[in-house]
């Protein structure tokens, strides 16, 4: 195909990807957080400043919320981007990676709006998934290295 450089399409990936990661690590620290005020016996003592639990759990969703629309977007780039340049998808390994990592994280935020006393199942799925998806993401980080590697002059 004789298409315009597609350099544009992977600066906005490679931003999407480190804020990816900057959500997930921050959706870390949160939900940590809030594990932690909800089943100790000391509180907090800068959650006070922030509105309290209320507003830890908006920051979560918050950074949830802004992780999905990311892996999204990740998502569109890499196929608009791989049929673009190649024509075709499934080049490498990065495309099962990505797949799984948008997979886990929509299955996260699916689990999280379940999360409630009436379903116990959620917590721990939530968790769990969560846990799983630092992997899929360190996967996906490399799978995605070797790809910009074809991509770079």
């Amino acid at each position: 195909m004789n298409l315009p450089s597609f350099l544009w399409l992977w600066k906005i990936a490679a931003w999407s990807m480190g804020l990816s990661l900057l959500a997930y690590l921050m959706l870390a620290v949160s939900g940590v957080w809030m594990f932690w005020a909800r089943t100790s016996q000391q509180f907090p003592f800068i959650t006070p400043f922030m509105g309290g639990n209320k507003g830890v759990r908006s920051l979560h969703y918050t950074m949830g919320i802004s992780m999905v629309s990311l892996v999204l977007l990740l998502l569109a780039i890499g196929i608009v981007g791989t049929l673009g340049h190649f024509g075709s998808l499934g080049h490498s390994s990065h495309l099962i990676a990505g797949l799984i990592v948008v997979a886990l994280v929509l299955l996260s935020a699916f689990s999280a709006t379940q999360i409630s006393a009436r379903r116990p199942w959620a917590r721990p799925l939530h968790i769990g998934v969560n846990i799983i998806l630092f992997v899929g993401f360190a996967w996906v980080s490399l799978t995605g290295w070797i790809v910009v590697q074809k991509y770079l002059p």
